[in-house]
């Protein structure tokens, strides 16, 4: 809520805001769970920290997506820690990361990475997602290793003014993945 308190008067010509009922939130929604979206995937096939994890996959059942991630030892104690969605998400588990995007790619899917790069498209000129796409996300601290840059369709730029050189992954996952969704 902003300084005003609900129900103070407005200023003159702006327009009314008004709160939905949970019930009209829930109608307006998905009719049912989904075993796989499979149109939009999260990969944060290199991650460092399980709290971003969770996070993510919020994101994913917000926008509709799946969540992609490496099947190392501490992943799903995280994953379970972190879905708060009390009921199963959309999860697919890779072995090899690079293999894993390498096949997604040959099956037509359009890759695209969040990173810093000559070509990278900014945020906001990031088309919504026409087709499958999945969306790689690099090391919180290394980003994208370069092996895995050469199997990116696009990449994509989230713009900063502070002096930082990168947000937080789930942060910066949760950005691009409304964009894709083509909730922004």
């Amino acid at each position: 809520m902003s300084g005003r308190a609900r129900g103070a008067a407005r200023p003159a010509g702006s327009p009314a805001i008004r709160v939905r009922p949970r019930r009209e939130l829930r109608r307006d929604r998905r009719r049912r769970s989904h075993p796989c979206w499979d149109h939009l995937i999260a990969a944060p096939l290199w991650p460092l920290h399980g709290a971003n994890l969770g996070t993510l996959l919020r994101t994913c059942d917000a926008v509709g997506a799946c969540l992609a991630v490496p099947r190392l030892p501490w992943v799903p104690e995280a994953l379970e820690r972190g879905n708060t969605l009390r009921r199963p998400a959309c999860v697919h588990w890779t072995g090899d990361p690079l293999a894993w995007l390498a096949r997604e790619r040959g099956r037509g899917t359009r890759v695209v990475g969040v990173e810093l790069a000559d070509e990278a498209v900014r945020l906001a000129d990031l088309p919504a997602a026409r087709e499958r796409t999945v969306a790689v996300l690099g090391h919180e601290r290394d980003g994208i290793p370069p092996e895995a840059l050469d199997l990116l369709d696009a990449a994509v730029e989230i713009p900063m003014v502070g002096g930082g050189h990168s947000l937080n992954v789930a942060v910066a996952g949760s950005l691009v993945l409304y964009k894709l969704a083509g909730l922004l």
